[in-house]
């Protein structure tokens, strides 16, 4: 299938490990020119060598950290001036750290915010300009699962990953005219750093071993296994394509069917 994807020119951030380093390599692999992003520059360039090699495809690494605003404005600026355009944007930031309600204070919350929220809508409202004027685009935002089921000791991206998608409803009604479409990703359990880390929070909390908590989660998926970030992956360039024209507005959930929700 043509997701018709060649010369469109795509950031995605958080890019150089994890779902950001599979989205970015399957939007290269359709033929995109893909901007990365990360706050790590040795890996991030490793990475851009990475995916450029397995794709011969054009990959360029920006040094970035989604929490700064003046970052974020650099990233979509110098895009834009190398390309002279921007069609896809995948925003996608670590999550934030668990714990319940009572665990978090003040700096917490905000901490959470600015990397969560204010991140993803900081990125769109940088690159908007550029989509609106060639009247084409596509915003695809990378959320959890917790976004539509929250999850226990998750409050901090309960609530903001939840944001998320209701700010991406909004925006996929008042961008519509300008042929831009607005969804997000829900990803459920995929084998990442991040799941490793929950993982490691779950075992500790439990005194159990890492094994036993990656083990739990394995049970509470209707597939029986955790998901490959290139499955995920998959999901994000349809929804980057021409095939997805009428798509927007959504949440798609790559979850192994964890949520319960029918809608």
């Amino acid at each position: 299938m043509d997701l018709g994807l060649a010369e469109r020119v795509a950031i995605t951030t958080a890019s150089s490990k994890g779902l950001g380093k599979a989205i970015a390599m399957e939007l290269a692999r359709e033929g995109a020119k893909v901007v990365i992003s990360s706050r790590d520059e040795a890996r991030l360039r490793q990475t851009a060598h990475e995916i450029s090699t397995a794709t011969g495809n054009a990959v360029v690494p920006l040094v970035a950290d989604v929490t700064r605003a003046e970052d974020v404005e650099r990233l979509v600026a110098e895009t834009v001036r190398r390309f002279g355009r921007l069609d896809i944007l995948v925003t996608n930031a670590g999550g934030p750290p668990p714990g319940g309600f009572e665990a978090h204070d003040d700096a917490a919350w905000e901490a959470a915010f600015r990397l969560t929220l204010l991140s993803v809508t900081r990125l769109i409202r940088a690159a908007l300009p550029a989509m609106k004027a060639r009247r084409w685009g596509r915003i695809i935002n990378i959320t959890g699962t917790s976004a539509r089921q929250p999850v226990d000791d998750l409050v901090l991206s309960n609530a903001y990953r939840a944001a998320v998608v209701n700010l991406a409803k909004s925006l996929s009604r008042a961008l519509a005219p300008y042929n831009i479409t607005v969804n997000n990703v829900a990803a459920g359990t995929i084998l990442t750093d991040r799941v490793q880390e929950l993982a490691e929070s779950r075992a500790r909390a439990q005194g159990v071993e890492v094994e036993q908590a990656l083990a739990q989660f394995t049970r509470e998926i209707p597939l029986g296994r955790l998901g490959r970030p290139e499955e995920l992956a998959a999901a994000v360039a349809f929804l980057a394509s021409d095939r997805a024209s009428y798509i927007t507005g959504v949440t798609l959930p790559v979850d192994g069917g964890v949520i319960r929700a029918s809608w």
